[in-house]
């Protein structure tokens, strides 16, 4: 109900809307995912490098002092722990592994705040591959340290220098090399977005960490399943790993963050659920945010990882069909809620993942709840933004 079927769709949502010359990558990567991920040596390799290379199991972590101030149970899922910073890392390892089994040689890639970037710059170096990555220009000014990242591991970083200059402008770049490259390239998609099997494949990937939620709360409160589960969501591949294996659980609820900027109506935000009409968007269809004529409206965050104008197609499914909770948080509100995380755990969120502890100071828990929240990145990459915002 809540997975893909086999056209490609979540409800009405996604499908593979993409140029002719595309049409035999996806179709060849479509009828061959499921069948190398089910490859026993493909497993084998996959869960061994997520062991020995990325660090896995991330820790679920039990954060006293937020639960002591907001008083419920809140359990953070540690992604920001594993090698490279964020959960990004989950999915092109297994996207690089696929790749090689396709025989290709070159792979494109797309990213906003850079971790993505970085995850598939790693796995390319890792393996030897060629590895060009397209940002947007504002994006590579706002996340140098991660560029610098990309550099250092043999990556050639390209600048999106239309429209917005951001995440979405990147992507375009991304399937033009890819129109032009169809047959040794395969385009590493960093989120659940993109034409079908991506959405399915890249949450496959992701969802090694509702897999690990589950026997991590068993050990820790007894029981498999939260009551909540909370996760940032951009294109939404961290909310669609740390959902998965919940989506038939109707008792979890599903709580999904995106950023609402400057403030909803402000003409500057990247709150698609409420903001969004259906549309198609590089290669799917989706909830976008457009004018009343169809042109792609341009989104707006402090969070480089956030401001994509639209949401991939399983969380569009979720948020109409009322499966899954979606908040949109403001700019301040979830510059102030990493600050909190920081002073009250410790822990420097990326400023993505502050979205999703921002919820706390209006949406209520009872005191016996327990709430997992998917803590997606870490907070290095986002200092020169804190430094700014909070004069540090």
């Amino acid at each position: 109900m809540y997975n893909v079927n086999e056209k490609g769709y979540y409800g009405e949502f996604g499908g593979a809307f993409i140029p002719e010359m595309l049409y035999p990558n996806v179709e060849h990567l479509r009828q061959r995912y499921l069948e190398i991920m089910a490859e026993p040596s493909f497993k084998e390799e996959f869960d061994q490098l997520l062991k020995d290379y990325v660090g896995r199991p991330s820790p679920l972590y039990f954060a006293k002092r937020l639960s002591q101030k907001y008083n419920t149970k809140i359990y953070l899922k540690r992604e920001d722990l594993n090698h490279t910073g964020a959960h990004k890392i989950n999915n092109t390892i297994g996207q690089i592994l696929m790749a090689k089994r396709l025989g290709k040689k070159r792979i494109i890639a797309e990213t906003g705040a850079g971790q993505h970037g970085v995850a598939t710059a790693t796995v390319c170096a890792l393996m030897g591959i060629v590895c060009i990555v397209y940002m947007g220009e504002i994006d590579i000014a706002r996340q140098a340290p991660n560029v610098a990242r990309m550099k250092m591991l043999g990556a050639e970083v390209r600048p999106a220098l239309s429209g917005s200059k951001t995440l979405k402008d990147a992507t375009n770049e991304a399937i033009r090399d890819w129109i032009n490259n169809p047959v040794d390239t395969h385009y590493i998609i960093g989120s659940a977005i993109g034409p079908h099997p991506y959405p399915d494949m890249v949450t496959r990937f992701q969802s090694i960490i509702s897999e690990e939620i589950k026997w991590q709360l068993k050990e820790k409160e007894g029981k498999e399943n939260p009551d909540y589960v909370v996760a940032c969501v951009g294109g939404g591949s961290n909310a669609a790993g740390a959902f998965y294996h919940y989506l038939h659980e109707e008792k979890v609820g599903l709580i999904a963050v995106e950023a609402a900027g400057k403030g909803i109506d402000t003409g500057q935000s990247a709150a698609t659920s409420i903001l969004g009409k259906v549309g198609i968007i590089h290669g799917c269809k989706t909830l976008l945010m457009q004018t009343d004529d169809g042109q792609i409206t341009e989104p707006y965050s402090i969070s480089a990882g956030l401001d994509y104008p639209g949401v991939g197609p399983m969380h569009a499914h979720l948020c109409t069909s009322g499966r899954g909770e979606f908040i949109s948080i403001t700019d301040d509100e979830a510059m102030q809620a990493g600050l909190m995380l920081t002073k009250l755990e410790g822990i420097i969120p990326a400023i993505e993942s502050s979205h999703a502890f921002a919820i706390f100071e209006n949406r209520k828990f009872n005191p016996d709840d327990v709430v997992v929240v998917s803590l997606s990145g870490r907070g290095d990459k986002d200092l020169q933004n804190y430094i700014d915002y909070f004069k540090l």
